[in-house]
């Protein structure tokens, strides 16, 4: 399919001072939900429609 887009950019940078006082040991982005990292489940959406290449944009 002409135009597909196949790159998905995710914007993990930050302190996560949201999820304190959670996020003072674990980075946000790799904190566990049921049974997966957080960023695991946006990595299995976004493959499940195609993407083939992630950029992470981080702080550090």
């Amino acid at each position: 399919m002409p135009g597909r887009i196949t790159k998905a950019v995710f914007p993990i940078a930050g302190l996560g001072t949201r999820f304190l006082p959670a996020t003072k040991s674990i980075p946000k982005e790799i904190m566990t939900l049921v049974d997966r990292p957080l960023i695991q489940y946006a990595i299995d959406e976004a493959r499940a429609e195609g993407i083939t290449e992630y950029i992470f944009v981080t702080s550090r």
